[in-house]
């Protein structure tokens, strides 16, 4: 909620503080609350409720939708930035991080005023967080949500201060917690009371989330729950700083792009996109962006895609320092396609592209790709040379015609056989004979997409008099219910 609110305050949209207001998401049955401001949790609104029931309790409530990617993205973002006080930080679920500061917290000088330290540069993001400190992941994550306490001296005090907790501190879900309410273990203390063959018995097949004794030997320090920090991602970038300002980068563009391919060799990796930005004396600054559509390091190919871009830039007074930054970095394979070291024929092709897009733009040049849809027209579309490869659907083993048209191009029959294609028909103003056929191939319409009426095709593969093969359909049945007589189109040619 406060990330959201921090974006609208930014566009000047921010509603006033006295509006109850939720973020809502889908569920099962309909919206539910993700997440709700302080006035909303005033009126008794909480998250997880179905919208609908909600606004009978506050019939003045406002709901926007939330972004949970967006929330996950920055919240990753906050690992990283939280590697100021410890190396080892990892996202915990949705809505929580977890840092092993074991060694750490007396370079801030305790543990106490480690926390006070987080809260007070979380406080100047606009974020406010319910800290803790403890032994083990999960007595850090039990204290934080449900503690009264926000610190846990030694090992032996994490039995005391997590026995008067509720049994959801476990870190277990919603049907475990509910089964060990019907039991009468409401507290975590009253699970450690109850004799242990008694609950393995009961949840000796269950996963980690749905059995009690394996969350409450990780918070207990009995079972081992390291802390997996993930790796920031190379940030790979050159600068060049110049003695008095100019006015055209042009010239230190092949070194920048010579020293940056040598950084991205070195590391295995190649970048999709490249960032160039010159710093005006004034204190403004410029950016010229270009994008690849596979991973490289070639400097000579890079270089050429600043090719009349870099006149764009508007110098001012000039500029003292010039950075170059690479995007979308990736691990890159060296493949030999030769056995005298040449390379194959497809970079030369990734290459034309990337210079096709830098020169046209981005959206002057596409490549076709697969659709989920049995409809022939639907399951093939453009999309940008430069953008990210993307899950492909499997193709469809049914023979297609090589060319197919954009738009089917109606014919006029002369003689059909019943329940199969034309004997003749007139098309582009020629008169054509069926020698053979096969077919027919019944579609039916996406009825999920389609308008109601939308009529089914019966698809024919035709060979004329002088062997041209042909893909058309008819259009509609007889008496079908949805028009007039069948209309017959041809879609596409297989030669």
């Amino acid at each position: 909620m406060e990330r959201w609110q921090r974006v609208m305050e930014r566009q000047g949209n921010a509603p006033p503080d006295d509006i109850p207001l939720v973020l809502a998401c889908e569920g099962h049955h309909g919206p539910v609350v993700h997440a709700a401001n302080r006035m909303a949790r005033q009126n008794g609104i909480h998250p997880g409720a179905r919208v609908v029931d909600m606004r009978a309790i506050c019939p003045e409530l406002q709901v926007e939708y939330a972004d949970p990617a967006g929330d996950i993205a920055a919240l990753d973002r906050l690992v990283l930035w939280a590697r100021r006080w410890c190396p080892w930080t990892v996202r915990d679920g949705t809505d929580g991080l977890i840092l092993d500061t074991t060694g750490s917290d007396h370079l801030l000088g305790g543990e106490a005023a480690m926390l006070v330290e987080m809260e007070t540069q979380l406080s100047l993001l606009g974020l406010t967080a319910q800290l803790a400190v403890a032994p083990t992941w999960g007595a850090a994550w039990a204290l934080a949500r449900f503690g009264p306490v926000r610190s846990i001296s030694g090992p032996d005090d994490v039995a005391i201060k997590l026995g008067a907790l509720p049994v959801k501190a476990l870190r277990l879900d919603a049907n475990t917690v509910l089964l060990l309410r019907r039991l009468g273990l409401k507290t975590i203390g009253a699970v450690m009371d109850v004799p242990r063959l008694s609950l393995i018995r009961r949840f000796v097949k269950a996963g980690l989330e749905a059995n009690p004794l394996m969350r409450l030997d990780q918070a207990l320090g009995k079972l081992a729950e390291p802390v997996a920090s993930v790796d920031a991602k190379p940030r790979f970038i050159v600068q060049s700083r110049l003695a008095e300002p100019i006015f055209d980068p042009t010239p230190y563009l092949p070194e920048l792009c010579e020293n940056l391919c040598a950084a991205l060799n070195q590391a295995g990796m190649g970048c999709r996109s490249l960032h160039l930005t010159v710093y005006k004396t004034d204190g403004d600054i410029s950016h010229v962006d270009v994008a690849t559509s596979a991973p490289t390091r070639d400097p000579e190919h890079l270089h050429g895609l600043f090719r009349d871009k870099v006149d764009r830039i508007n110098p001012g007074f000039g500029f003292d320092l010039i950075t170059l930054a690479a995007g979308g970095v990736e691990d890159i394979k060296i493949t030999q396609g030769h056995l005298d070291g040449g390379s194959d024929d497809d970079l030369h092709l990734t290459r034309l592209v990337d210079r096709l897009s830098a020169r046209f733009g981005a959206r002057a040049v596409t490549r076709p790709v697969l659709r989920e849809s049995h409809i022939p027209e639907r399951a093939e579309g453009q999309l940008a040379a430069l953008a990210e490869p993307t899950q492909m659907p499997a193709p469809t083993p049914k023979e297609r015609p090589l060319r197919l048209f954009d738009h089917p191009e109606e014919v006029r029959v002369l003689y059909a056989v019943p329940e199969g294609p034309p004997a003749q028909f007139v098309w582009r103003r020629q008169t054509h004979r069926v020698t053979r056929y096969a077919g027919p191939e019944r579609i039916a319409p996406e009825w999920w997409k389609d308008r109601p009426g939308t009529r089914l095709r019966d698809y024919f593969k035709v060979e004329n008099q002088i062997g041209l093969r042909i893909w058309l359909y008819r259009e509609g049945l007889h008496e079908d219910g949805r028009g007039g007589d069948p209309r017959w189109f041809v879609h596409g040619c297989f030669a």
